[in-house]
């Protein structure tokens, strides 16, 4: 699991529970019938993030994720998410949910991305917050 790795850039942000998040990552890919390779989680502000969608991704807008797939084996997941701490703390305000659950859920989403899931057609929204949920109560953390 020490292939999972946490980064900060442009904000000090460090997650709690380094290692639980690990697992949690882990256990929620072998669910879905994957192992982890390498994972990058960069957290980073929103201007950052912003810089990185309008140079790889051609989109002017702020979000709280992007993911980079660089899965090379069939069956393990890798890349690298990148994750605006600025996003996370508005939108668990807006949502009125806790910033380390608003947290994870962009995290697991991520990983959701890598596991091949999408969210771009409504239904396929629908079905990526159904499995944003289910793993979010699987936390034990």
């Amino acid at each position: 699991m020490r292939n999972i790795r946490f980064f900060s850039e442009d904000t000090d942000f460090q997650p709690k529970q380094k290692g639980a998040i690990r697992q949690w990552i882990s256990e929620s890919a072998m669910a879905e019938g994957f192992r982890t390779g390498e994972i990058n989680i960069v957290f980073c502000s929103d201007t950052y993030l912003l810089d990185i969608n309008r140079q790889y991704l051609n989109h002017d807008t702020f979000t709280d994720i992007v993911t980079f797939d660089a899965s090379e084996h069939e069956g393990v997941i890798a890349g690298d998410i990148f994750i605006s701490i600025d996003r996370i703390r508005e939108n668990a305000g807006k949502f009125g949910v806790p910033e380390r659950d608003e947290l994870h859920r962009v995290i697991i989403h991520g990983i959701l991305h890598l596991c091949g899931y999408r969210d771009k057609k409504k239904a396929e929204k629908a079905q990526m917050t159904e499995k944003e949920d289910f793993y979010l109560i699987k936390r034990d953390f």
